[in-house]
């Protein structure tokens, strides 16, 4: 046991035989022991070192999910502040001439703090001791449930950062538009992409550098015949482009698709299988290196600490025990910018 424990244990101790004195309670040995006992329970859930590598490590290659790169995390405390400027200030130019014997101009840089905190999201799983003492072709048991876990507690973050950037609430009131019939790009011969995304970019203040698409979006609009001929510079509109062809056109970094699929039935009913991301493109500014002080960006993910996960023994589940495993992680996801991006709103049918 380390020592730390022990001294927290000896002092509650002597802290229960002081309070039973004056109390005219004789103290005994067993009420020391009870209560250095309970002095030495730090924790409920302990957490697995060899668990929470997994938890951290873990990355599903075969499910696109594409949170972490929209809203990229960035490590806080638990309670948190993050600044939100005035943009004004950023783009009004102060008289900067100065004379032989006179000051320069000052200039006062103000913002308002906004105070926040992470959230916990986690998920349990049970598995019998019996499980984990057959024999499982050099398959951990435990191992295997907090990687599900991880994954489950990953697509639950998919679905926060695609309802929240996929709304026209995250967006200022200039920097959205809904499409609806031959505007929309699923109207292959009436619309233009190529002119409404290459508009748009050119509204936010700092221009966008990643486009963010749901799967059916993509896929409708890779094979526009307007983009089509932009990229291979024919008249020929048959055809597909790539990612990259699509950011070296528009003079972006990264191109996002969601792909990533969620059950929308309640439990009990039938499966229902529904888009995370749904038919909808933004287009966003995304500073990696900023975070709630510094640098500007539309949004970003305040993470305390890593993600984790341990285990604890349930004695009266099963005839022979079992072991509770958890994974979870404490994050926040917040849109810092609103003004940072630009919304395509039913981008098609």
């Amino acid at each position: 046991m380390p020592i730390k424990s022990i001294i927290y244990m000896t002092l509650f101790a002597t802290v229960v035989f002081c309070a039973a004195a004056l109390a005219g309670i004789q103290p005994t040995l067993e009420m020391g022991l009870a209560s250095a006992m309970f002095a030495g329970v730090v924790r409920p859930f302990p957490v697995d070192p060899k668990l929470t590598a997994i938890a951290i490590a873990y990355r599903n290659p075969d499910i696109a999910l594409i949170a972490d790169d929209v809203l990229p995390r960035t490590p806080t405390d638990v309670d948190f502040k993050w600044l939100l400027f005035d943009k004004a200030q950023g783009f009004t130019v102060p008289d900067a001439q100065v004379g032989r014997k006179s000051a320069p101009n000052e200039v006062d840089f103000g913002a308002t703090e906004m105070v926040d905190r992470v959230v916990d999201y986690g998920l349990d799983d049970i598995v019998p001791n019996e499980d984990i003492e057959d024999d499982n072709q050099r398959i951990d048991p435990l191992g295997m449930a907090v990687a599900y876990l991880t994954n489950l507690v990953s697509l639950a973050r998919e679905q926060r950062v695609a309802s929240l950037v996929f709304n026209n609430a995250s967006f200022a009131d200039a920097n959205k538009v809904t499409l609806s019939g031959n505007g929309q790009w699923s109207d292959q011969t009436n619309s233009n992409p190529l002119n409404a995304i290459s508009d748009s970019l050119d509204v936010p203040i700092m221009r966008p550098n990643i486009a963010v698409f749901g799967q059916q979006t993509w896929t409708v609009l890779r094979r526009h015949p307007k983009l089509v001929q932009a990229v291979m510079g024919t008249s020929q509109g048959a055809g597909m482009i790539t990612r990259q062809q699509f950011a070296d056109l528009f003079e972006l970094q990264s191109v996002y698709v969601g792909q990533g699929y969620i059950n929308n039935a309640k439990k009990g009913q039938a499966v229902a299988l529904g888009r995370v991301w749904g038919k909808h493109a933004a287009f966003l500014y995304r500073d990696r290196a900023a975070g709630p002080q510094q640098g500007a960006t539309f949004g970003f993910t305040a993470q305390a600490g890593e993600k984790v996960a341990g285990q604890m023994d349930e004695p009266k589940i099963g005839l022979k025990g079992a072991v509770r495993v958890r994974s979870g992680e404490r994050v926040k996801e917040i849109v810092s910018a609103s003004d940072l991006g630009y919304y395509f709103e039913n981008a098609i049918a």
